[in-house]
């Protein structure tokens, strides 16, 4: 068993661990509480921003737009991806989840560009051996519409380039305060079963056909402004639902942090009330020890 002096050492550290890990989950509850709003609020733009693209281009027919052109052969094709996680650890399974989209998923590092935002996700992508290109850590602190336009530029201009063929963005849904879902979709090309997808979806919500979408000016100028306003749109969506994610995992791994410090301070507290016990228990036999031997 161990002494009293070395249990009554390690309550005492739990104890201050504790009080961290306390203050740490009211930081994280207020941020929550003010990213969840943000998170709420923002949500039906960015939803609805999706389902009109999707119903623009189902009812285009086929579009000439380099941003949608699907890369034909049998070519590898180079994708690349948006990976949003944390600055900081300490929020249980939140950066990790994200990360095993791409690294268990068909993203091998020989044909993967990583575009991360947060320092969490980008030091563990590089020790698994994936590129990465910029670095959009500071993002997390407090993600602005500038600076999904900022990113979504530098994605299309790699896109654009034919450094990548495909866009994908890895991120966590907060879906409430305890649930948050590692999320990976394809942002662009579309495919061709995407598109049939989207018009079969265009015409079952029509109950019949679908008539083709009429632009004005001319498509090609009109999805010049638009897709790169749904790129950004989608990016600047991910960040804010990111924030609220991982504001909720660290409340959460805090809170467990919390109770498991009381369960051991408790498990000390009666390990070091035994030791004590068992120390008078052993001075008061050596007492009785002695006096006896003298008589």
């Amino acid at each position: 068993m161990a002494s009293m002096r070395d249990i009554k050492r390690r309550k005492e550290s739990i104890q201050s661990t504790s009080q961290i890990t306390k203050a740490m989950k009211l930081v994280s509850t207020v941020k929550l509480q003010k990213a969840k709003g943000r998170a709420e609020e923002t949500k039906p733009y960015f939803d609805k921003m999706y389902r009109t693209v999707s119903g623009m281009l189902a009812k285009s027919g086929s579009v000439n737009n380099p941003y949608l052109a699907e890369k034909t052969g049998d070519g590898t094709k180079k994708k690349g991806v948006i990976l949003i996680t944390s600055n900081r650890g300490l929020a249980g399974g939140y950066n990790s989840n994200v990360i095993k989209l791409i690294s268990q998923g068909e993203f091998s590092p020989e044909n993967t560009i990583i575009f991360p935002v947060g320092r969490k996700g980008m030091e563990s992508i590089q020790r698994q051996g994936y590129t990465c290109k910029g670095d959009f850590s500071e993002v997390m602190n407090n993600p602005l519409f500038g600076d999904a336009v900022t990113i979504g530029k530098t994605v299309a201009s790699a896109l654009e380039d034919g450094e990548i063929d495909e866009v994908y963005l890895a991120y966590t849904v907060f879906k409430n305060t305890v649930t948050q879902i590692p999320t990976l979709i394809k942002m662009l090309p579309f495919s061709k079963e995407d598109m049939e997808e989207m018009q079969e979806d265009a015409a079952e919500e029509k109950k019949g056909p679908v008539a083709l979408m009429n632009y004005e000016p001319e498509e090609e100028e009109t999805l010049g402004y638009i897709i790169p306003l749904y790129i950004n749109s989608l990016i600047f969506g991910a960040l804010v639902e990111a924030v609220a994610s991982e504001n909720g995992a660290r409340m959460q791994a805090m809170d467990s942090a919390t109770s498991n410090a009381e369960e051991m301070i408790d498990t000390l507290g009666l390990q070091y009330n035994r030791a004590r016990q068992a120390a008078i228990t052993q001075e008061l036999t050596e007492i009785v020890a002695g006096a006896s031997a003298i008589e």
